[in-house]
C-alpha cells in the first residue's frame, strides 16, 4: 500500500533522506521512530507529494507520487498533529463540507454514523469546533480518512499533547483501520504508544534507516534502550 524505493531527499547540500527503502503492507501499522530532523516529517511529505524527491519514487498503493501526484493523493488520508478545521463549523459541517470538496457528498445520517464510528459523540458532532479538544479534532480527523475510503494512512505525531485516555482511544481507533486492512505509516516521538500499537518499528536518524524491528523482535527487548542506542551510535 505504501511503498518507498530508494527516496531521497535533499536540501541544499544537506541529505535530508538518504535513499529510503520501506514498505507497509494492508493491515500493518509502521511506526517511524527517531528525534527532530530525523527525517520522520520530511518522508511523509514525500509520500503525499508536498516534496518532490531528488532521487527514488514513493508509491501509494502502486501509483507513483513523482509521476502522478494527484492521483497518488486521493488513495492516501493523512492526519497531521493539528486537524486543520473551520472552527466556526461544527464537526459535521466541516465533514460534510470536506467530503463535497473531494467529490464524497453523503447525507449526514451517514457523516454522523462516520463520527460517531470514530469516536464522536452526536452531540459534540453538531457543536463548533471551536469548542473541541485536540483528541476531539483527531476523531474529526479519522471520520475524515473513513469517508475517503482511503486504504492507506499517514500520521504525522498524531498522538503529540493528547492526554492518555485520549491517546488511548486514539490508538484503539487505529487498530481497528489496520484490522480493516488499511496500511499507516505514523511518524512519532511516542515510544510508549509505537510499542503498543506498532507491527513494525523503524528508527531514523539524521536520514537514515538504521533499523527496524517487528512486534515479535520487541517482545522481549527494551525499546528505549535500543532506541537511545541506535542514537548514540
Amino acid at each position: 500500500m505504501l511503498e518507498a524505493d530508494q527516496l531521497t531527499k535533499r536540501f541544499g547540500d544537506r541529505v535530508a533522506l538518504h535513499p529510503l527503502q520501506l514498505k507497509v503492507e494492508p493491515g500493518e501499522i509502521f511506526a517511524l521512530l527517531g528525534p527532530n530532523g530525523a527525517g520522520k516529517t520530511t518522508t511523509i511529505n514525500l509520500f503525499l507529494g508536498f516534496l518532490a524527491p531528488d532521487g527514488g519514487d514513493a508509491r501509494v498503493c502502486g501509483t507513483s507520487v513523482k509521476s502522478d501526484p494527484v492521483g497518488a493523493r486521493r488513495k492516501v488520508a493523512y492526519i497531521p498533529e493539528l486537524v486543520a478545521l473551520y472552527p466556526r463549523f461544527s464537526g459535521l459541517e466541516n465533514l460534510d463540507y470536506f467530503s463535497r470538496l473531494g467529490g464524497r457528498a453523503r447525507p449526514a445520517d451517514e457523516l454522523l454514523a462516520l463520527l460517531e464510528r470514530a469516536g464522536l459523540p452526536r452531540d459534540a458532532a453538531t457543536r463548533r469546533v471551536a469548542t473541541y479538544s485536540k483528541g476531539m479534532r483527531q476523531k474529526v480527523g479519522i471520520a475524515l480518512a473513513l469517508a475517503t475510503g482511503a486504504k492507506a494512512l499517514l500520521l504525522d505525531e498524531p498522538t503529540s499533547g493528547l492526554d492518555p485516555a485520549a491517546s488511548h482511544e486514539f490508538s484503539r481507533m487505529l487498530r481497528r483501520l489496520a484490522a480493516d486492512g488499511v496500511a499507516i505509516l505514523m511518524a512519532t516521538h511516542d515510544l510508549f504508544r509505537a510499542r503498543e500499537d506498532a507491527s513494525r518499528i523503524g528508527i531514523l536518524v539524521a536520514g537514515r534507516l538504521v533499523a527496524q524491528y517487528s512486534r515479535a523482535e520487541l517482545r522481549d527487548q527494551d525499546l528505549e534502550r535500543l532506541y537511545l542506542e541506535r542514537l548514540s551510535a
